[in-house]
């Protein structure tokens, strides 16, 4: 399963700096993963600082 970003989300923009996809952009007031795009490689969760990227 992808990667999704829950509302812990502070829009930092570390996830998206992360992603070696690029599967990470900014949407209405937190970043959003695309889910087609997702590697699942688990980056975006290692370089969040609040843990908003979890694996559903």
């Amino acid at each position: 399963m992808a990667y999704q970003i829950t509302d812990a989300c502070i829009a930092c923009g570390a996830c998206a700096a992360g992603c070696p996809v690029e599967a990470i952009s900014e949407g209405d007031g937190k970043y959003e993963i695309n889910a087609d795009t997702c590697i699942e490689c688990g980056a975006c969760a290692d370089t969040c600082p609040v843990g908003a990227p979890v694996q559903e």
